[in-house]
């Protein structure tokens, strides 16, 4: 039997009785793209799971084609000057999320298929503890190519799960990865036909669940600790260098471009 605990909105959650949660993106019309009333609805189901003690394991998807597309991109360029601080507050919202997802006892599964982009969607497959992706799903940086900087912890856990050298790689020249190129480097675990994504999402979280809870919660927690420079002492560096970025001409330039399907000139200013 399957609860459903926020059952309309642009964040979706539900519990069954195995202890399995499935939080799902649900802003499909924008490929889940991320402005703040998103962001602020994605925290509040994070609270919520940091809340229910029944939760076992956590599998994060996005509903219609893509898992997500990163920020909302037209709605960051209908800021006009306004931009750095909507952004301040959006990159506020997003940090706090991705520290709850990784500060969540409960293991946590992103299921991706589509595009995963952006410090929204790139962040959170960065952020999550195991990563199961469809064979046709792709991976995307994204930031510099819009003149932005990355967010979401992406300069920290990046390096940590790929190596430095391809971290600058994917950072600065922004290839799109398919799955299999992530599955080398190691920034997916798993990758399944498109058509078994859900199951073996579900067929992984059956088996976490059925896990020792304190345990998993225990060693997850020293795993993220392990990592070096926490996380969240980076997450305010990012917040300020995306915010100052956001304020600049190239940053506007990059947003009308990727909105209007082309090539960047970038001045420098």
């Amino acid at each position: 039997m399957t609860e459903k605990l926020i059952d309309s909105g642009m964040v979706l959650l539900d519990l069954d009785d195995s202890g399995v949660g499935r939080l799902t993106l649900n802003r499909p019309e924008a490929a889940n793209g991320m402005s703040v009333p998103f962001l602020r609805a994605l925290y509040d189901a994070l609270m919520r799971c940091h809340s229910e003690p029944r939760l076992r394991v956590l599998v994060v998807s996005g509903a219609g084609p893509n898992f997500c597309a990163g920020g909302d991109i037209k709605d960051f360029a209908s800021k006009g000057e306004g931009l750095p601080d909507y952004l301040r507050e959006a990159t506020s919202w997003l940090q706090i999320s991705v520290s709850a997802l990784m500060r969540l006892n409960a293991p946590v599964i992103a299921a991706v298929h589509g595009f995963a982009a952006g410090g929204g969607g790139f962040g959170l497959v960065c952020a999550a503890d195991l990563v199961v992706a469809a064979e046709s799903a792709k991976f995307l940086p994204g930031a510099t190519r819009a003149g932005m900087a990355p967010d979401a912890g992406v300069s920290v856990t990046l390096p940590r799960l790929v190596g430095l050298r391809r971290a600058m790689n994917l950072v600065l020249t922004n290839p799109i990865l398919s799955a299999e190129e992530a599955l080398d480097i190691g920034l997916v675990n798993q990758v399944v036909p498109d058509a078994e994504l859900a199951e073996a999402a579900d067929r992984l979280a059956a088996t976490l669940a059925a896990g020792a809870p304190l345990a998993l919660a225990a060693s997850k927690r020293l795993l993220w600790d392990g990592v070096g420079r926490s996380v969240e002492t980076g997450l305010p560096d990012e917040a300020r260098t995306v915010s100052e970025l956001s304020g600049t001409a190239d940053a506007r330039e990059g947003l009308a471009a990727v909105i209007e399907r082309r090539r960047p000139v970038f001045t420098g200013k």
